[in-house]
């Protein structure tokens, strides 16, 4: 049977990064077998947080929410998301036991290992979109992310692996 085909834009959002409130906002898309359009929208705000924390928290969300393997496309305007995947980094840092190339830790790790454990249950290419260049769905993710990092009810960021 073939994968469903799903389409996930990310965004990621942090007031004074590093260390300020911040938010994600994911907007997942697919057609059905009668070529309905389906949309949901995920996000959520941290106390204090970074935007590199929240864009890897939208596409985990995202994939997450996923509960069969779908062959996924996803869209952020965040190159350490995507270069981590296109440009092989992630490869590099596991064979590495999460150390960089130049031997430092890698930042965000139980993110990243939370990510890439998500990232295996489906087929995901990754695509880089310039952000705020008025991208409707990208420009929909960051008003998400940027009311979640806004709002009252913000959620602890203690370094280590994020739970909605």
């Amino acid at each position: 049977m073939e994968k469903m085909k799903v389409t996930l834009y990310t965004d990621g959002s942090a007031r004074g990064n590093p260390e300020g409130p911040g938010g994600y906002g994911a907007v997942l898309q697919y057609v059905d077998r009668s070529g309905t359009l389906h949309e949901r929208e995920y996000s959520a705000g941290y106390k204090k947080t970074t935007n590199n924390r929240m864009e890897l928290m939208a596409a985990i969300v995202g994939l997450e929410a996923l509960v069969k393997p779908c062959t996924v496309e996803l869209y952020s305007d965040s190159k350490y998301l995507t270069n981590a995947f296109n440009e092989h980094w992630i490869e590099g840092w596991v064979r590495r036991n999460w150390r960089t190339s130049g031997n430092d830790d890698v930042k965000n790790r139980a993110l990243w290992e939370r990510l890439l454990s998500a990232v295996h249950k489906h087929e995901v290419t990754f695509q880089w979109v310039k952000g705020h260049a008025g991208h409707p769905e990208n420009e929909r993710c960051d008003r998400l992310a940027t009311m979640a990092a806004d709002g009252e009810e913000l959620l602890d960021d203690d370094g280590g692996d994020l739970r909605v």
